[in-house]
């Protein structure tokens, strides 16, 4: 269902991605980060929610709508590195960094920070081309331990 749009994200020199593109695309990798560590609460499906709602001005419904899309291109997605750098030469450096701080919101939803998830977007987070201070900056943005 999804092959079109990841062959798309792993072409040589892919092109910007359309905004639907776009929103599954991120939203899976908030759904791979959620997903890091094996269980994937309710919390943090509302919070994967919350961030839909927020970025693109989505009802309840369409969000969980959207979100079931993004947890079905998550399952097909390829490697995350391959992923997630695909992710960085098709969005821009300011939606990446929205995309950081959303992805710190899901680490946090359930209340601790996991340690297969942090190191996970610590991981992502070069890839998407955001330096460790910067993804360090929105942690701390976002959650109340900072």
């Amino acid at each position: 269902m999804f092959a079109d749009l990841f062959k798309r994200l792993t072409a040589p020199d892919p092109a910007p991605l359309s905004d639907t593109d776009a929103r599954v695309a991120l939203g899976a990798l908030l759904v791979r980060i959620a997903r890091t560590d094996g269980t994937y609460d309710p919390d943090e499906k509302a919070q994967i929610d919350a961030v839909l709602m927020s970025r693109y001005g989505l009802s309840d419904t369409d969000a969980q709508a959207l979100r079931a899309e993004c947890e079905a291109a998550e399952a097909e997605a390829p490697d995350t590195v391959r992923f997630t750098r695909a992710i960085k030469d098709a969005v821009l450096y300011d939606d990446r960094m929205g995309v950081i701080e959303a992805l710190w919101t899901v680490v946090m939803a359930d209340g601790k920070r996991d340690k297969a998830e942090d190191a996970l977007l610590r991981m992502v987070a070069p890839m998407l081309g955001v330096s460790d201070q910067d993804s360090h900056k929105a942690r701390l943005r976002v959650s109340s331990d900072g």
